[in-house]
């Protein structure tokens, strides 16, 4: 890595380039792609209540959770004012309640539990609170991949099926792989200052231990697996909706 950048999606810090990092682009699009997958399993998939989903989930989790992660600590190193951060995640979470609790009454009263869970997770992951205890690899997991393909599904089929479940053990399965890729590179990007060292291979050859060669390959494994789950999600939608 030639710059110490906070994120391989982080631009050069500063200005409008700040709110773009903030955005966490792959990882928004991936958590994004589970609400339409949960909706494409559907029986029938209404595309009004597929993108208004999204909508609420693009408030609450790409701006509003990142809002408030960044707030917490830091971790992309932006100089957005935590008075816009804290407005940013009041007005967006606020916003994505407010889809959630009129599609509760349009659709089904089934979406009134998940704006009340969805909305204290936000809150509750990103700022650490209970101590923490929900700030793990599992809540995680849960949080941003088995809840939006939940909420998907439910805002369409309006009751919680079979196929449903099983795709959200899948969704929190690879949430995990995720998180547990990501730990390590943000590990190395954000916190270690300098790597020294070399593997000595069997043939006698040697090859050094670098910041870069601890990242590149978790690294490359989220790139991968972000864009499989975007393509993945587009595929249903075409199917479903083309």
């Amino acid at each position: 890595m030639t710059e110490a950048r906070p994120a391989f999606y982080a631009l050069r810090g500063g200005g409008w380039r700040d709110y773009v990092t903030l955005l966490h682009a792959p990882y928004t699009a991936w958590h994004l792609s589970y609400v339409a997958i949960g909706a494409c399993l559907a029986p029938h998939v209404d595309s009004r209540r597929l993108w208004l989903t999204a909508l609420a989930f693009f408030l609450a989790l790409g701006i509003g959770a990142h809002a408030l992660d960044e707030l917490n600590g830091r971790p992309l190193a932006t100089q957005i004012p935590a008075r816009v951060l804290v407005g940013l995640a009041v007005v967006t979470v606020a916003a994505a309640a407010a889809i959630g609790v009129w599609a509760a009454f349009a659709w089904t009263l089934w979406l009134l539990p998940f704006v009340a869970i969805g909305s204290f997770l936000v809150f509750a992951y990103n700022l650490e609170l209970v101590g923490g205890r929900l700030h793990t690899d599992l809540w995680f997991a849960l949080a941003w991949g088995a809840f939006p393909l939940l909420t998907g599904y439910v805002a369409q089929a309006e009751t919680v099926g079979r196929a449903a479940l099983i795709a959200a053990a899948f969704a929190t399965l690879l949430s995990l792989a995720q998180r547990l890729l990501s730990t390590q590179v943000r590990h190395v990007r954000r916190r270690v200052a300098r790597v020294t060292g070399e593997l000595e291979l069997r043939d006698g050859g040697r090859e050094p231990v670098t910041a870069a060669t601890l990242a590149a390959a978790p690294e490359a494994a989220l790139k991968a697996l972000a864009a499989a789950t975007v393509a993945l999600a587009l595929a249903l939608l075409v199917l479903r909706l083309g």
